[in-house]
C-alpha cells in the first residue's frame, strides 16, 4: 500500500487534475442549460387543415379583403403575374385596433392561396439568452423557403419590431436586424409571403415599414353596422335562433364593438339560453349578454336604502340630460341593481354610427357625465364617490378636446400635446384654464338642465326604486307627459280676443302704455317700448289658463306672444303668482320680482328660481 504525504498529493494528484475536474464541471452545468432552453417551434398550418378558414368566415371587413384577394392570386396564378413582370409583395402588414380579425386574415389567405402557413408570435423571439431570437427567426425563414410557397405570419410584430435603440440589453435589436435582414435578402422567386399584425403601427421601427420590407400596410377597422351584421350571422351559424330575434337591431345597437366581441356575445347568449333550459336563443338572451358585456356581471351585494337613493336619482340624472339633448345617444336602459364595479348605470345605445364630433357635441356628451354628479348635489345636497368614472371620462374628453383637436377658446390653431415638453409655463397655464372652463361649462349647463326639469327627474328617480329597472317604452313616457304639461293649450293658440277665456276677458285690465313686455326662459324677444324689456321666467311645472292669458295680453305684438309661448317652459302651478304685475310708479312692492326684472335694470332679484311660488300672491 503506497503511503502519499499532503505534499505529494497537492504535487502529483491536485493540482494537475484540479483544472480538468473543474472544466468537466462546467461544462456539465452548460450541457444542462442547453438542455434546458426552451425550443420553439413554429406553428405550421396546412392548406388541407380538418378546420380550415375561407373568406366566408371573415365578414366586416370586405375592403381588407379585396386587398388581400391580390395577394392570393398571385400565390394561386404566379405565372399570371410573372409574365406581366410583377412580382409579389414581400411582406403585408396588418394593422388596427384588437379583435378586429387580423389573424383570421393571415388564415383565410393562406387557405384561398393554397399556401403553407408558419405562424409565430413574436414575443417567442424575445428570450434571456443572446443570439436565441436571432436564432429562431433563421429557422422560421428557412422552413418557409422549404416548404414554399408559403406565408409567414408574425403576430403581435411590435413586441420585436419596436424602434431600435431603447433595448438595455440589446438582445431585441438584434433579433429585429436578423428580422430585416431575412426579409431583404431571400429571394422573390420562392414566393415566401410575410404577413405581420400590430395594434401599434407607431411604434415600430421605420426600417421595417420601407417598401421592400412590408410593402402593403392595410388597416382593419371595426365594422360598421352592416359589416357587424354580417359577423353576427357567422357566429349564430348553426345555432338555433328563434323567430323574433332582429340580428339588425342587435348590430345597431353594438356600435363599437369588434369581430371578436360580437363572437363572444353570440357565445354568452347561447350560454345564457343553455342555463335557461330553452332549445333555442332568444332575442332577451342577447340582450342580457349584451348587458354582461358592457356592464359586467350582475351582483348580489346589498345596499343601503339611502345609497339606493343615491344611485337612482343619479342615474336619473344621466338618463333625463341624454332624453334633453339630441346629440347624445338616446337611453335604452336604466337600472340600479349592481353589475360588475357599478352599483347602477344607463344604457345610451346609438342609432347609426358616427365618426365625427363637433365641439357642441362633445360638450353636450359631457353634461350627460356630469348629470350624475349635479344630481347628487341638487337632490341632497351633498356629493359622493359614485361619479369617479364620470369624472375621469370628462377629464379625457376635456384634455382631447385642447391637446388634440384644438377645440378651446384662445387654443384654436395647433396642438399642444400632454407630454410635449417644450411648452412653455404660460402656454401650459392656459391649457389647464381651456379644460378647466370646458369642464365647467358642461357642469353649469347639466345643473341648468336639472333644475329647469327636476318634476322629470324626480319622477324618473322613484320609478326607479319602485322598479330598479327603466326600458325605453317608460322613459318615451315619461318625457311625452312632461312635454304635454308644458306644452300650450290648443285653445290658446290663437292670442287674438276671441281665443281667451270669457272669464280672462271679463277680468282684463286695461294694458299699461309703460310695462315692460315680456321676454320668456331666456330668450331675446322683445315688443313695446324699444328701451324697455323684462324677463319672465317659468320655474314650475303647471301654468294656469289665467296665468297664460295674463301673460297673452302683456303682449301687444302677436309676434312676440308666439315667441314667448314657444320658448316658455312652466315648471309649476305657482306660474300664476310668479307672473308679472302692474305696479304704480315709484312702488316698492317685491311681488314677482323673483321672475322678472325691472324694466331700468336697477333692481333685479337674487332670489333662486326655485323660490318663485312666494314672491307674491295671486
Amino acid at each position: 500500500m503506497i503511503a502519499l504525504t499532503y505534499d505529494q498529493f497537492l504535487q502529483d494528484i491536485l493540482i494537475p487534475w484540479a483544472p480538468v475536474v473543474l472544466i468537466a464541471v462546467v461544462g456539465y452545468f452548460m450541457w444542462r442549460t442547453l438542455r434546458l432552453m426552451p425550443k420553439t417551434k413554429p406553428q405550421e398550418i396546412s392548406p388541407r387543415s380538418k378546420t380550415p378558414v375561407t373568406w366566408a368566415d371573415v365578414a366586416g371587413v370586405d375592403e381588407t379583403k379585396e386587398e388581400l384577394r391580390e395577394v392570393v392570386d398571385f400565390l394561386s396564378d404566379p405565372k399570371r403575374f410573372e409574365q406581366l413582370g410583377a412580382k409579389v409583395p414581400k411582406g403585408i402588414l396588418l394593422h388596427g385596433p384588437p379583435g378586429t380579425g387580423k389573424t383570421l386574415l393571415a388564415k383565410a389567405v393562406a387557405h384561398e392561396s393554397g399556401a403553407n402557413f408558419f405562424s409565430q408570435s413574436a414575443s417567442s423571439f424575445i428570450e434571456m439568452f443572446a443570439g436565441l431570437g436571432a436564432a429562431r427567426i433563421r429557422r422560421l425563414f428557412r422552413e418557409a423557403r422549404e416548404n414554399a410557397p408559403a406565408i409567414v405570419f408574425i403576430d403581435e410584430l411590435d413586441a420585436v419590431g419596436a424602434q431600435r435603440g431603447s433595448d438595455i440589453s440589446g438582445e431585441r435589436d438584434q433579433t429585429l436586424n436578423q428580422l430585416l435582414v431575412e426579409m431583404d435578402g431571400f429571394d422573390a422567386r420562392h414566393n415566401v409571403v410575410v404577413m405581420g399584425a400590430s395594434n401599434l403601427l407607431e411604434k415600430l421601427d421605420k426600417a421595417l415599414l420601407r417598401p421592400g420590407r412590408f410593402d402593403r400596410q392595410v388597416f382593419v377597422p371595426p365594422p360598421d353596422m352592416n359589416g357587424r351584421r354580417q359577423i353576427l350571422e357567422v357566429h349564430t351559424r348553426g345555432k338555433p335562433l328563434a323567430q323574433e330575434i332582429d340580428l339588425g337591431r342587435v348590430a345597431r345597437h353594438t356600435a363599437g364593438l369588434t369581430g371578436a366581441d360580437l363572437a363572444n356575445l353570440a357565445n354568452e347568449a347561447s350560454i345564457l339560453a343553455g342555463r335557461s333550459k330553452r332549445d333555442f336563443v332568444t332575442q332577451t338572451d342577447f340582450d342580457n349578454a349584451f348587458e354582461r358585456v358592457v356592464a359586467g356581471l350582475q351582483s348580489r351585494r346589498v345596499i343601503t336604502d339611502h345609497e339606493k337613493r343615491v344611485v337612482a336619482w343619479h342615474e336619473a340624472g344621466h338618463a333625463l340630460v341624454s332624453e334633453l339633448l339630441p346629440s347624445v345617444d338616446k337611453v335604452e336602459k336604466v337600472s340600479i341593481v349592481p353589475r360588475g364595479k357599478a352599483l347602477g348605470y344607463t344604457l345610451n345605445l346609438p342609432q347609426e354610427d358616427r365618426y365625427l364630433k363637433s365641439r357642441g357635441e362633445l360638450i353636450d356628451y359631457m353634461k350627460a357625465l356630469l348629470a350624475g354628479r349635479v344630481s347628487e348635489q341638487i337632490t341632497f345636497g351633498r356629493i359622493t364617490t359614485g361619479a369617479a368614472d364620470d369624472l375621469k371620462r370628462v377629464t379625457a374628453i376635456a384634455r382631447s378636446m385642447i391637446h388634440e383637436y384644438g377645440m378651446g377658446t384662445t387654443i384654436r390653431s395647433h396642438q399642444v400635446p400632454a407630454d410635449d415638453l417644450t411648452v412653455s409655463e404660460f402656454l401650459r397655464q392656459t391649457r389647464d384654464e381651456e379644460i378647466q372652463a370646458i369642464s365647467e361649462e358642461a357642469y353649469r349647463g347639466a345643473h341648468e338642465l336639472l333644475t329647469d326639469h327636476r318634476d322629470l327627474l324626480d319622477e324618473i328617480a322613484e320609478r326607479l326604486l319602485v322598479n330598479e329597472v327603466i326600458e325605453r317604452e317608460e322613459i318615451a313616457a315619461i318625457m311625452a307627459s312632461g312635454r304635454d304639461r308644458t306644452e300650450r293649450p290648443t285653445e290658446l293658440l290663437d292670442l287674438g280676443p276671441a281665443a281667451l277665456p270669457a272669464e280672462a276677458m271679463a277680468s282684463r285690465p286695461e294694458p299699461a302704455t309703460d310695462y315692460p313686455p315680456a321676454r320668456c326662459s331666456g330668450s331675446s324677444t322683445t315688443s313695446g317700448s324699444p328701451s324697455r324689456t323684462s324677463t319672465l321666467r317659468w320655474p314650475c311645472t303647471r301654468a294656469s289658463s289665467r296665468c297664460r292669458s295674463r301673460i297673452a295680453r302683456r303682449s301687444p305684438s302677436r309676434a312676440s306672444r308666439r315667441r314667448c309661448w314657444t320658448s316658455a317652459r312652466p315648471t309649476s302651478s305657482c306660474c300664476a303668482r310668479s307672473a308679472p304685475r302692474r305696479r304704480s310708479a315709484g312702488s316698492s312692492s317685491a311681488r314677482g320680482r323673483a321672475c322678472t326684472t325691472s324694466p331700468t335694470g336697477s333692481r333685479t332679484s337674487r332670489r333662486p328660481w326655485g323660490r318663485c311660488a312666494s314672491a307674491g300672491s295671486s
